[in-house]
């Protein structure tokens, strides 16, 4: 038997425990995101961390060529998530804010579009595998949904939630009518593919 892999932290614990503005954020966010505990809240935070560093880095060596590349990759994968432009400058990356990667949660997206009656409905529906990005169940609240995946989201066509006369259930779109006409046919003895919460550590680094 091989070695077992050493799990890497995905998030840093604050310096200082007790500094009060931040707890009131922090606070703030969890009512705002509905977050389930400081933890989530704090991978998001280490995402934006590793984004900066990064960029830090490449603007003290902007003369390497490596640089250059490091930049472009950067860029691309930021620019998958809707957190830069086209036209994006690598000082742009140190202006970007923690809720910028909230934003982009699947948790926030779903209340956003309409899907539930609140943030913390989002998350239940998410959970109990109510939610699917195209033909995949996603089963994780936190999971970072790209530009090309937004307007995919929709209810588990299997679901009595996708049913419009459901209690819970706001009006559909006529874009998520036609999405869920489309994807039907294909879930036609098809199993599910399901993204659970183990993968609630997807991050824009990948």
């Amino acid at each position: 038997m091989g070695q077992t892999k050493k799990l890497r932290k995905k998030y840093e614990t604050p310096a200082h425990p007790w500094l009060k503005d931040r707890i009131l954020q922090e606070k703030e966010y969890v009512k705002e995101y509905g977050f389930k505990n400081k933890k989530e809240i704090w991978k998001e935070v280490y995402k934006l961390k590793k984004s900066r560093d990064q960029a830090k880095k490449i603007i003290a060596n902007s003369s390497a060529d490596q640089s250059q590349k490091e930049k472009e990759q950067l860029i691309n994968r930021l620019l998958k998530y809707g957190l830069t432009k086209h036209d994006s400058k690598i000082e742009d990356v140190l202006a970007l804010k923690a809720s910028d990667f909230f934003e982009r949660r699947l948790q926030t997206l779903v209340f956003k579009k309409g899907l539930s009656k609140s943030v913390n409905q989002a998350r239940q529906f998410i959970v109990h595998g109510h939610v699917f990005i195209g033909d995949r169940k996603i089963t994780a609240p936190s999971y970072m949904v790209s530009l090309e995946e937004e307007s995919k989201i929709m209810f588990n066509p299997r679901s009595n939630l996708s049913k419009e006369d459901h209690p819970e259930r706001v009006i559909l779109t006529k874009q998520d009518k036609k999405i869920l006409e489309e994807i039907k046919p294909k879930q036609h003895g098809k199993k599910e593919e399901v993204v659970e919460e183990k993968i609630e550590e997807v991050s824009v680094e990948e």
